[in-house]
């Protein structure tokens, strides 16, 4: 236990260790005092290390804060409203025109992200080292990217800054060197500013921890952002950034991009480069996390893809493939073959998913594509294998655990014999997944997982390739839940997860809202099942009337710019219907 604490607390262990006199009375008092003792000190430690943190992130803002109060008072002729009413596409033209300097662009967003951030509680801390490189951002005019502000998760690295994850243990572990990421987005022009919230350990699409606090969905308090990459589709959501970059495990941008209505992208896995970056499942290769762009409009998320995959980024990390942007294959404007399905046989999709899809659906056949409904079933052998929550117990040790995670937590912990019995014994009421996520309670790295995912992907490749599909439009969760559903309604995720399971790239377009008929329909919602959980669907997606409703776009492994240009035409279609 002594190597635990030491492993744990590092220095406040040793100055605690070297005071014989509070370890020889404890001991004196009995085996059993002792560890209360340690078990008392390691939750005071942990008090500490969070208190530490806020304080951080409180003298972050403020310093922030007046920088921008001086910067305003030195140019009161900046047109803040112009800037932040500006695409990423234009608002780059013209920062490279010179029409707009970067540093009142700088300076318009960091304003726009404190006002954000008081409301939504999306920040972790301001960047302030990102006033330096303003100082110096004209060295490079050249990059794409040129005087753009970027917001970036909390677990991609930041030298100086901790990459929490939203767990205590990761906290006061500053990163030595900024990731592979964020070097490149700085060589392109590009200026990380802030860091956004998670939940805690990642692995939940809620997004609250016990270190920052809970962050706020930005069409509507009541409701949660998304997550892991929360704080990113809270502060773009609100209007505080222009470009965010997330990272995406089982549908982390994803979902936080149609909760907040915005776009997100889920690259390839390892198109982008990981390295540097902070993660509670390292090891783990059964289903792939990947990083990519969050951004107002499908054209922002091709620009900063277009940037990222360069030169610069395939020296830094040799293990991503050397293949630069197609934007040949993203500006071709010929008919698509689009394959499509309304439902997964798992979770009902909600009346306004349907309806997203089933609109998108008519307008893509107007305009000319073929779109047919392929038999690509979804595997349950695969999902019962690999939709289970990693082993991250060690994680949360040595301090609270937060409410969205407090679920996962009870039925995960459970001993196996009782899973056994629990499964049992509620099999016939309850969907097959979530049987599996009570019994199994952890990810097994077996070869037969990898094998048995990898058979499925090349089945759907090769209906895929009978049905001579180019892409595949499909549901995607929404519309926003209430706080604290996500970690009751883990099989909701069967619309994302699959993407990460097969190493299919898929993004989101936001293409409508939840209408009153939507909401009066939601009433009479019995889902697949009529379970427990397609109750709790009902009750987490209840009262979401005007909140956002995206569709799902994915295409094969490495076909990134095609899904991309097939998200593009998704949202060119709906703004000329606007």
């Amino acid at each position: 236990w002594s190597l635990d604490y030491l492993l744990l607390f590092g220095e406040d262990y040793l100055d605690f260790a070297s005071n014989w006199t509070v370890i020889l009375t404890a001991t004196a008092c009995g085996t059993g005092a002792l560890m209360l003792f340690l078990k008392w000190f390691g939750h005071k430690q942990s008090w500490k290390k969070i208190q530490r943190a806020k304080a951080r992130k409180e003298t972050s803002l403020q310093r922030a804060e007046l920088a921008v109060l001086q910067f305003n008072e030195s140019h009161p002729e900046t047109d803040t409203s112009l800037i932040l009413s500006l695409s990423l596409a234009d608002l780059s033209k013209q920062l490279k025109g010179g029409t707009l300097t970067p540093e009142a662009v700088f300076h318009s967003y960091v304003e726009k992200t404190l006002e954000v951030n008081r409301r939504l509680n999306c920040c972790t801390e301001v960047l302030l080292e990102s006033w330096d490189q303003l100082e110096d951002i004209g060295s490079r005019k050249d990059g794409l990217l040129y005087g753009v502000p970027v917001s970036i998760k909390d677990n991609i690295g930041y030298k100086g800054h901790d990459s929490t994850c939203g767990v205590i243990c990761k906290l006061d572990l500053p990163a030595t060197g900024d990731s592979v990421l964020v070097e490149v987005l700085k060589r392109q022009g590009a200026i990380p500013f802030v860091k956004t919230n998670i939940p805690q350990s990642l692995l939940s699409y809620d997004c609250g921890n016990p270190i920052y606090g809970l962050t706020l969905n930005p069409h509507n308090p009541q409701k949660t952002p998304g997550g892991s990459s929360g704080g990113e589709g809270a502060l773009i959501g609100g209007g505080g950034s222009v470009l965010g970059m997330g990272s995406d495990i089982g549908g982390s941008i994803r979902i936080p991009s149609s909760f907040c209505g915005i776009c997100g992208f889920k690259p390839t896995a390892n198109r982008l480069s990981s390295r540097g970056a902070s993660s509670c499942s390292r090891g783990q290769k059964s289903v792939l996390s990947s990083f990519g762009p969050m951004a107002r409009d499908v054209d922002g998320l091709a620009l900063c893809m277009q940037a990222l995959l360069c030169d610069h980024m395939f020296r830094l990390d040799p293990t991503v493939p050397p293949i630069p942007f197609n934007q040949q294959v993203y500006q071709c404007s010929k008919p698509l073959r689009i394959g499509y399905y309304e439902n997964d046989g798992y979770a009902m999709p909600s009346p306004s998913m349907g309806r997203a899809l089933r609109e998108t659906k008519a307008l893509l056949e107007s305009a000319g594509h073929t779109v047919s409904n392929p038999q690509l079933q979804t595997d349950l052998l695969c999902l019962q294998k690999v939709f289970t929550p990693l082993d991250f117990f060690h994680i949360l040790k040595g301090g609270p655990v937060d409410p969205s995670l407090r679920v996962q937590i009870i039925s995960y912990g459970l001993p196996r014999t009782v899973k056994k019995i629990l499964s049992i014994l509620i099999n016939p009421i309850v969907s097959a997944l979530q049987v599996c996520s009570i019994q199994r309670g952890r990810l097994k790295l077996y070869c037969d997982v990898y094998q048995t995912a990898n058979d499925y992907m090349h089945e759907v490749m090769a209906e895929w390739r009978r049905c001579e599909l180019d892409v595949l439009l499909c549901p995607m969760m929404g519309p926003a839940y209430n706080h604290n559903y996500p970690g009751k309604l883990t099989s909701a995720l069967s619309y994302t997860i699959m993407y990460n399971l097969l190493n299919f790239p898929a993004g989101v377009v936001p293409v409508s809202t939840v209408t009153a008929e939507d909401e009066e329909e939601l009433r009479h919602y019995k889902g697949n099942y009529g379970d427990l959980w397609d109750k709790l669907y009902r009750k987490a997606v209840t009262g979401g009337e005007g909140l956002p409703v995206a569709v799902q776009c994915v295409a094969l492994p490495w076909q990134d710019e095609l899904c991309l240009r097939f998200m593009r035409e998704v949202e060119r279609l709906f703004r000329e219907k606007k």
